[in-house]
């Protein structure tokens, strides 16, 4: 029997109805095929950002499982004929309350990825169990704060999901966090003081979105130990305000010492997430995660682009990078009614616009036809 990790997300209808996406590059195509799509947008003055479309074909997807390969390239390929649809390429319109924006995060510098630069066999010494950050890291962690409240998002932020491992938890926690906690103040901390021997102040859970720990989002399961995780319980009392209610089993039984994901185990587990994160009520969403989770999740997507687009999405995190991308309901699946759209004419009066008198009575006196009559 295969190894099915996650098999349990495949038994919600809701997440099931969505179809499979693939990617392409916003500037040059415009489909109005498909359910769902996602526009990375591009912050040309961001340096923790980039830019594409992520869209889903009409047909249904095949059941998922941990073991199903991804999209093969012929796949993607047999959709190039979208491109003949919209030879101008340009600009694309969609209501906004159909569509859901998220930014992916890389976990900043852990002491496992500075042992393994240096020799990849340290990736296998359990010396970097569920490796923490490194000072250089909290450094990191500490610039992408000062970026995420320079530019609002600090502000717009509803919930941020994060991969159950230290080096994320601590990323997570770091950048999207409240200010510094007092023990005046009666709330659990996102952080406790020294957690895990770091060094650092406990961080507040005031003044900013719940955290929510998602295994969906982990990196590449098995064989190196510095993708295995601590118990839930340990976690919990490390990470009091963190959610950890989506984890099944307080104990690690999805990483393995002799078997590892492979990349297009991986990449398949990348829309299983993507899926489930378009069911989630909230508009605005960061997602702390993993090189190698992030890289082939969006690798799988990069076939149908143009080179140049291709190679801003295939391309690895850096440590601490941020790139913001916009999900889009094709379909209607759980689409929301907009909380900014007016209805208008209230009261209700005659308002029948000049252009459409012209068409519905083009002879009229005062009211010319096509001929200029």
């Amino acid at each position: 029997m295969p190894w099915r990790p996650f098999a349990k997300f495949q038994s919600s209808q809701k997440f099931m109805r969505i179809p499979m996406p693939i990617l392409e590059p916003l500037s040059f195509r415009f489909h109005w095929d498909g359910s769902i799509h996602a526009l990375l947008l591009k912050r040309v003055t961001n340096q923790f950002a980039s830019a594409t479309r992520l869209f889903s074909p009409p047909p249904p997807p095949p059941p998922l499982s941990a073991a199903s390969s991804r999209p093969s390239s012929s796949v993607v390929c047999s959709f190039s004929r979208f491109s003949e649809m919209d030879a101008s390429g340009g600009i694309s319109l969609y209501p906004s309350h159909r569509t859901k924006t998220i930014h992916l995060v890389r976990h900043a510098q852990g002491f496992h990825n500075v042992a393994g630069e240096k020799d990849a066999n340290e990736y296998l010494s359990f010396d970097y169990f569920d490796a923490q950050l490194t000072s250089l890291g909290w450094k990191q962690v500490a610039n992408l704060r000062k970026h995420v409240q320079s530019c609002g998002l600090d502000k717009r932020i509803e919930l941020v999901i994060v991969s159950p491992l230290f080096r994320t938890i601590q990323t997570a926690v770091g950048a999207f966090g409240g200010e510094g906690y007092s023990d005046g103040i009666n709330v659990p901390p996102l952080m406790v003081s020294n957690a895990g021997d770091c060094n650092r102040p406990a961080i507040s859970s005031l003044n900013c979105p719940p955290f929510l720990a998602v295994e969906l989002c982990r990196e590449h399961l098995g064989v190196h130990p510095c993708d295995k995780r601590r118990s839930i319980k340990e976690y919990r009392s490390l990470f009091p305000a963190i959610d950890f209610s989506m984890i099944e089993h307080d104990e690690d039984k999805l990483w393995r010492p002799d078997t590892r994901e492979t990349n297009d185990e991986v990449a398949d587990r990348g829309l299983k997430f993507l899926k489930w994160l378009w069911t989630r009520k909230e508009k605005e969403i960061a997602v702390v995660s993993h090189s190698g989770f992030l890289f082939h999740s969006l690798s799988a997507f990069g076939n149908d682009c143009r080179p140049l687009v291709k190679d801003e999405i295939c391309k690895h995190f850096a440590n601490c990078e941020l790139r913001s991308f916009v999900l889009v309901d094709r379909s209607m699946v759980g689409s929301e009614s907009s909380t900014t759209n007016f209805p208008g004419s209230l009261p209700k009066g005659l308002d029948l616009p000049s252009d459409v008198a012209a068409e519905m009575q083009p002879e009229k006196k005062g009211v010319p036809n096509e001929d200029g009559a």
